[in-house]
C-alpha cells in the first residue's frame, strides 16, 4: 500500500514525461529504442528481444528484455519504463504464453525456445 502523497507524485511524474507507453506484456517481442551517449555526441540504438517480465508499479516499473546475441548467447537488459535514455517502445508481435515470468526460456536453445504469435480474435 502506497502512502497517497507519494503516489500523486509518481503521477505527476509520469504525466510530465509525455511518453505513450503501448500495451504489452510478457511474451510480446518489443523494440526499444535507447538513448546512448558516447563523448559529447549521442543516438538511439535498437535493442530487439522478447519480454520476459514484467514488474513494480508507478515510477519504479522495470522490464526485462532478452535477445540472443552473436553466436546463440542470451542477452537480458532491465529496462526502468520511464527512464530518460529509453526513447521510443514498440510492439513488434503479441505472444501467446501462460504465465507471467518466461524465465524458463533461460534454459532453452533454438526452436524450442520459440514463442507462438497471438491471433487477433474474429468479431
Amino acid at each position: 500500500m502506497k502512502n497517497k502523497y507519494i503516489a500523486a507524485f509518481e503521477d505527476a511524474q509520469i504525466a510530465a514525461q509525455n511518453r505513450e507507453t503501448p500495451a504489452f506484456r510478457a511474451g510480446d517481442t518489443l523494440k526499444l529504442g535507447i538513448r546512448i551517449k558516447e563523448g559529447d555526441k549521442t543516438r538511439v540504438q535498437t535493442f530487439e528481444g522478447v519480454c520476459i517480465s514484467v514488474r513494480g508499479e508507478g515510477l519504479g516499473k522495470t522490464i526485462i528484455v532478452r535477445k540472443m546475441g552473436a553466436n546463440n548467447i542470451g542477452v537480458e537488459r532491465v529496462f526502468p519504463l520511464y527512464s530518460e535514455s529509453l526513447e521510443t517502445i514498440e510492439v513488434v508481435r503479441k505472444g501467446r504464453v501462460r504465465r507471467a515470468k518466461l524465465f524458463y526460456l533461460r534454459n532453452l536453445r533454438g526452436k524450442a525456445a520459440r514463442i507462438k504469435e497471438l491471433k487477433p480474435k474474429k468479431a
